[in-house]
């Protein structure tokens, strides 16, 4: 004999979680549609930024260096800039060589 009140209530309880995770679901869907409308707030009020920077007479491709540039820990900046002083160094050094010969 088969128990139909057992099934009854297991459908019942699959219901009951199928509307708890599609509630949890659509909240988090709805939160993630949220913040991905912030984000393009943000880049377009950036870019608003820019365009105010430029017409103001800044040069908007400097304006960004200086930015990544801030962003950098002193320590990294520092070793990037000894960096490119080395290289920029011996690209000298061996333009005056082959000069020479």
């Amino acid at each position: 004999m088969v128990n139909f009140s057992a099934t009854t209530i297991n459908q019942e309880e699959a219901v009951s979680t199928d509307e708890v995770a599609g509630d949890q679901l659509r909240t988090i869907v709805e939160r993630i549609e949220a913040v991905e409308e912030e984000i393009r707030e943000l880049t377009e009020a950036r870019k608003e930024i820019y365009l105010e920077a430029k017409g103001n007479g800044f040069d908007v491709k400097v304006l960004r260096e200086v930015i990544r540039v801030r962003k950098q820990d002193q320590r990294e900046r520092e070793e990037q800039e000894t960096l490119l002083d080395v290289y920029l160094t011996a690209i000298k050094g061996g333009q005056s060589a082959a000069k020479a010969a």
